[in-house]
């Protein structure tokens, strides 16, 4: 397997450490290569895998998702999601991806990582979905953003995304606004969906934003036709929403066991195998795999050690999944198919199709 000079493996993550609004914190946004060039340095187990960021910087190319996964109805047990932060931490993640969207997530994530002391060294990306009372308002938002500091306790979020480019014409420029303040290190925005990749690649080619979030998985490969290329020629970060294809990839392998050949880049189970997949795109800087299952997360995480296929081996991959007959058919099953996910997100949505 080949090694990349866009990525290295280390036992040192930076970490930014500036947290408060101000002066100072604007000055520090302003830097030349931007907020992660500040960054100092917090312990990772070393072998973690890391990649740099195109514009200064590096991330652990896996981190954790937490949309459906972290959404719980309040005075639910949530021990077992603190369990996940701490494995994706212990094994060397650094992002946490979470929204205002997704139910009680930003709680759970916030008390998680206040348990664990590690509020100061989590990467976040959040996200915004916001319109306004009247063109270009800026309240919403901004109520937005307060309720996810309140929530995740930093006053800073290290990436601030437009949710699935909701408002974004009005958004992005508030974003933008925000950064120059110190109120956020980078700008963002994000899709779940093929058909909104175009829009995604001409916010891109704008110049813009510093992260996109997508769409990429070993079965979903649409986002390598533009949006990819156009992210590593601009010069913008990717982060990758449903590598595990909401746990339909391994709906389509259940049964399966490993193919020989995945030993030979250190996959020891399902999750590796589609992960590493992902993050051996050079295009990739953090894909973004959700779990509730401790155990679940254990195995996402190892794809941080380990070497990555190279695009020959990337390649005998996909052809191995093309023989299995439910590999075609991931598109037509539900999301998370045999599990459920009982949060305020599933209550709401109940009760609408009751009344309707």
């Amino acid at each position: 397997m080949s090694d990349r000079q866009s990525e290295q493996v280390s036992g040192m993550n930076r970490r930014d450490l500036m947290t408060g609004l101000g002066a100072g914190l604007a000055a520090i946004a302003a830097a030349p290569g931007g907020a992660m060039a500040q960054q100092e340095t917090a312990a990772r187990p070393a072998g973690a895998r890391v990649r740099a960021l195109p514009k200064g910087g590096e991330l652990p190319l896996v981190g954790l998702g937490t949309f459906l996964t972290f959404d719980l109805v309040p005075g639910r047990p949530r021990d077992h999601l603190r369990e996940v932060v701490k494995t994706y931490w212990d094994g060397g993640a650094r992002v946490i991806d979470t929204s205002p969207l997704y139910g009680t997530a930003e709680y759970t994530v916030g008390v998680a990582a206040a348990e664990l002391g590690i509020t100061d060294q989590v990467f976040f990306s959040d996200k915004i979905w916001s319109t306004g009372e009247f063109v270009a308002d800026e309240s919403h938002a901004v109520r937005s953003l307060e309720q996810t500091q309140g929530r995740l306790w930093r006053e800073r979020i290290d990436v601030m995304n437009c949710h699935s480019l909701t408002n974004v014409d009005a958004i992005v420029p508030i974003l933008r606004a925000w950064k120059k303040e110190g109120r956020i290190g980078h700008v963002g925005v994000t899709h779940h969906e093929n058909d909104y990749h175009t829009p995604l690649t001409s916010w891109i080619e704008r110049g813009v934003v510093d992260f996109i979030q997508v769409n990429y998985s070993i079965f979903n490969r649409a986002a390598e036709t533009r949006v990819l290329p156009a992210a590593q020629e601009r010069g913008v970060a990717v982060l990758v929403n449903m590598p595990l294809e909401k746990a339909r990839l391994h709906k389509a392998v259940e049964g399966r066991a490993l193919p020989d050949f995945a030993r030979e880049f250190g996959a020891e189970n399902w999750a590796q195998f589609f992960l590493k997949w992902v993050i051996s795109n050079p295009a990739v800087n953090c894909a973004l795999p959700s779990t509730s299952n401790p155990a679940h997360a254990r195995e996402n995480i190892g794809a941080l050690r380990g070497p990555l296929p190279d695009a020959a081996m990337r390649r005998r991959m996909v052809q191995h999944m093309e023989t299995i007959p439910a590999f075609s058919r991931i598109a037509e099953m539900p999301w998370y198919p045999d599990k459920k996910y009982e949060g305020i997100i599933r209550r709401a949505q109940a009760q609408v199709r009751a009344r309707s």
